[in-house]
């Protein structure tokens, strides 16, 4: 049976895909403009005001000097392996506490939940967590930019609700054949819940993909910066010179090429994440809700 739509509706309806569609373009725009400066010509690009919505000519120098740069080479390189590695980990402990935290026969799980949650909220500041780092020997070290951040309470708390949904039967079905808690969570639990997986995956790896305050408190080697940090070196930064050593003089001190070069580095750290999000954009509304409904 089709309802017939009353006037209000229609035009609610019309109201609200203007103003969705103008938010989206404001939203959409800026990353629109940087990606057309990229692609324009340092020369014509400098002189152009206003609204940019084609490349001003068509040039490739500003990824060319990306290329050439040695520390932004170095800095995605760093980058890759902080997130493949640091993803895995986070993965790892946090689907190993959260099974812990969803068993109903530990007594004590409501305590560790408590108490887990209560150092979300209050934490200890800047300065104590400098100090732990540092007195366990991971200063100036990759491990800094992985162990202290292994375990995020938020994600922590939606998948041990998501293996809290997962029927006991299965569980007990395992224990019968032999399986050990390890089998239970990896063999049988995680398959089942790979929806909310996808979904910590894609958390952590953004987590660790946009992550730069850490590194710039523990670190000191820069061939151990990871990309966003030499990002925000040359967006903060009047002068190339520190950091491209890679790159001629000419190029370092040349404003235009400067400009390019910071709108082709965004492009450069941003690509990697846009190109995954459509792979796991089905999983995500499935996974977070699932996490969401409270046990």
């Amino acid at each position: 049976m089709i309802t017939k739509r009353s006037c209000g509706e229609v035009v609610f309806d019309v109201f609200n895909a203007v103003f969705l569609g103008v938010l989206s373009l404001v939203f959409l725009y800026p990353m629109w403009y940087v990606i057309m400066a990229a692609f324009s010509d340092p020369s014509r690009f400098v002189s152009h005001t206003g609204l940019l919505w084609i490349p001003e000519g068509f040039s490739l120098s500003g990824f060319q000097m990306v290329l050439r740069t040695a520390s932004i080479t170095t800095g995605y390189l760093n980058t890759i392996l902080y997130v493949a590695a640091g993803t895995a980990l986070n993965i790892l402990l946090t689907s190993m506490g959260a099974y812990v935290l969803s068993r109903r026969k530990l007594y004590i799980r409501r305590f560790l939940s408590l108490a887990i949650v209560f150092n979300m909220y209050l934490s200890g500041g800047l300065i104590p967590f400098y100090l732990t780092v540092r007195s366990l020997g991971l200063y100036n070290t990759r491990w800094a930019l992985l162990l202290p951040t292994a375990i995020n309470t938020w994600n922590l708390i939606v998948m041990r609700t998501s293996m809290a949904q997962v029927p006991e039967s299965l569980e007990e079905a395992a224990k019968m054949d032999g399986a050990n808690d390890f089998v239970i969570l990896f063999r049988v639990i995680m398959p089942v819940i790979k929806s909310t997986v996808a979904v910590m995956v894609l958390f952590y790896a953004v987590q660790h993909w946009n992550a730069w305050f850490h590194a710039m408190i523990f670190l000191q080697d820069r061939s151990k910066y990871p990309l966003q940090l030499f990002l925000r070196e040359i967006l903060l930064s009047g002068s190339m010179t520190d950091i491209a050593a890679g790159s001629t003089g000419e190029d370092v001190n040349n404003v235009l090429t400067m400009n390019m070069l910071k709108y082709c580095t965004i492009v450069v750290s941003t690509l990697p994440i846009l190109c995954i999000y459509p792979f796991l954009q089905k999983y995500f509304a499935k996974g977070v809700m699932i996490g969401s409904v409270k046990e």
